[in-house]
């Protein structure tokens, strides 16, 4: 894989990574109009960037490959 393509394919695990947590937040938003208690903690967020491999030690492996 070219360092384009890795820099490309970084950007689309970002992308999606985003699209989730917005899910989340607008899924707390909606619990918190309803007087409910949240349904993602700060914890959750951390694990997404876990999950697409967003981490510092990861993006640094995966471009030293």
């Amino acid at each position: 894989m070219t360092d384009e393509q890795k820099a490309a394919y970084i950007h689309a695990q970002a992308v999606a990574a985003y699209i989730e947590t917005q899910g989340m937040i607008a899924c707390n938003q909606y619990r918190e109009m309803r007087g409910e208690s949240q349904a993602w903690d700060e914890e959750a967020f951390r694990l997404v960037i876990d999950q697409y491999g967003l981490s510092t030690n990861a993006l640094l492996a995966f471009f030293h490959q």
